[in-house]
């Protein structure tokens, strides 16, 4: 199982980083905190203080077509908000 899917690269996650030295990752919905905390640890090489994450629900859209109503939805999410100890840092534009 992949853990880590991909780094999240807003303005509010840029803003986060910069203010409180908190990373945003996109990770499998499967995972928990711990898996979290070693994956992170083993790909960056830094210690992790705190993990935080957040499950959002698949979103369902509908829309009328000329073949009549047209069902969609998106997958579910799992986004973990790190902070790493005092004094260290993730360049992600480098990887």
């Amino acid at each position: 199982m992949q853990v880590i899917i991909k780094p999240i690269i807003t303005e509010k996650a840029n803003y986060l980083t910069n203010l409180r030295g908190v990373y945003s990752f996109f990770v499998n919905v499967n995972a928990n905190k711990i898996q979290i905390k070693q994956a992170i640890e083993s790909a960056y090489e830094v210690k992790v203080a705190d993990v935080r994450t957040m499950i959002y629900a698949p979103t369902v859209t509908s829309k009328f077509t000329k073949k009549g109503l047209q069902v969609g939805k998106t997958n579910k999410m799992k986004k973990a908000f790190i902070k790493l100890a005092e004094g260290e840092m993730i360049d992600i534009f480098s990887i």
